[in-house]
C-alpha cells in the first residue's frame, strides 16, 4: 500500500490510479469472499440488521451502490462516483495524520438479486495484504442484513510484523463499514 506523506493531491492520487489499473491481482483465488478461503487466509465476518422494510432495503442498496459504507468508515474511494462494475479499479485511501495510506483494489464480482447485492474487490499488486472483501445486502425473512467479510494474509514484511496490528485495523476497518452503512440508511 503507497503511503503518500503530506497531503494526497488529486494529481498524486490520478497517478497512482492510473498504475493500479494496469496492476494484476495480489491473488490468485478470485472470488473467495462467496465460497471457500484458502486454509493459510485469515477470515474477517461481521454483520448487523438494517432493518425490516422496503425504504431500508432500497437505501442499503443505494448506499452499497455509492460506496456509503466507506465514506460513513472515514475511508474515501478514487474515484468517488465509480461504479459498482466488475473490473472497476479504485484506490480506497485513509488520511491519518501527515500521511494517507492508499489501497489499490478491483471489484471481481457484482452480485445483483431481488434479494442480495453487493460485491467484492481484491487487492492488487503493491497492495500490503493479499485478498479479498465483500460488501452485500441481503433480505433475510423480511430483514434486511449487511455484511462485510474480508479474506487475508500479509503480502509485505511490514504486515507481517504488524500481524496482531494489522488484524485489529483490519477488523475495526470491518466494523466502521457496518456503522457507515447503517447510518447512511437510517
Amino acid at each position: 500500500m503507497p503511503i503518500l506523506w503530506g497531503r494526497a493531491t488529486d494529481e498524486r492520487l490520478s497517478v497512482l490510479l492510473s498504475k493500479a489499473k494496469q496492476a494484476d491481482y495480489s491473488y490468485s483465488a478470485l472470488g473467495m469472499t462467496r465460497g471457500q478461503a484458502p486454509a493459510e487466509y485469515r477470515i474477517e465476518r461481521r454483520s448487523e440488521v438494517l432493518g425490516d422494510d422496503d425504504l431500508t432495503w432500497s437505501r442499503a442498496v443505494t448506499g452499497v451502490r455509492l460506496w456509503e459504507a466507506h465514506r460513513g468508515a472515514g475511508a474515501h474511494v478514487v474515484p468517488p462516483d465509480a461504479p459498482i462494475l466488475e473490473g472497476t479499479t479504485v484506490l480506497v485511501t485513509l488520511g491519518v495524520p501527515g500521511c494517507t495510506m492508499v489501497a489499490p483494489c478491483r471489484v471481481v464480482y457484482v452480485t445483483d438479486e431481488p434479494d442480495v447485492f453487493g460485491f467484492g474487490y481484491g487487492t492488487l499488486s503493491g497492495h500490503p495484504e493479499e485478498g479479498e472483501e465483500s460488501f452485500i445486502v441481503r433480505r433475510i425473512d423480511g430483514r434486511v442484513h449487511f455484511e462485510v467479510v474480508a479474506i487475508s494474509r500479509p503480502a509485505s514484511l511490514l504486515t507481517r510484523l504488524g500481524g496482531p496490528l494489522a488484524r485489529l485495523v483490519q477488523s475495526r476497518m470491518a466494523e466502521r463499514y457496518l456503522k457507515g452503512l447503517a447510518a447512511f440508511v437510517a
